[in-house]
């Protein structure tokens, strides 16, 4: 499987962006549980590309691609905005109450959370994130006893 679709920095390509990441996870078998937090980690990682990477008025691309490679589900974000290397932020310290803790980092500490890598480079004047996930085998439920 491999998949691509490109998208601008509008937040309205948030739904083709869903439709986008439940096709390729559907393909793959995916459970709708992982669906939704992958969804989720690309979603957060998207739209802060359409809200910050561009300047203000600008039209800019977010390309997203999707393979599969020896059980492992891979999702590349590229885009030509300003430098931004999410895997050098700080980790959100969420021991501190909201008020205590500074504003931003949430969401890159979901993503480490949910998804099982991720890889930044910038090349040629591009952002190019990679996350991966590995593609979990059978039924993410058995053996909790839901279906007794």
């Amino acid at each position: 499987m491999d998949k691509s679709i490109i998208l601008t920095n509008s937040l309205t390509e948030v739904e083709p962006l869903h439709q986008f990441v439940d096709s390729v996870c559907g393909e793959m078998g995916i459970d709708e549980m992982t669906m939704s937090m992958i969804n989720l980690a690309i979603e957060e990682l998207v739209v802060n590309v359409i809200n910050y990477a561009y300047p203000e008025g600008t039209e800019g691309k977010i390309g997203l691609r999707a393979f599969d490679e020896a059980g492992v589900l891979y999702f590349v974000i590229t885009d030509s905005g300003v430098a931004f290397d999410p895997t050098a932020a700080e980790d959100a310290d969420i021991t501190l109450s909201a008020e205590e803790r500074k504003i931003g980092g949430l969401g890159i500490h979901l993503v480490r959370n949910i998804m099982d890598g991720m890889k930044y480079e910038r090349t040629d004047g591009q952002n190019i994130l990679t996350l991966n996930k590995k593609i979990p085998e059978g039924d993410p439920f058995a053996g909790l006893g839901l279906d007794e």
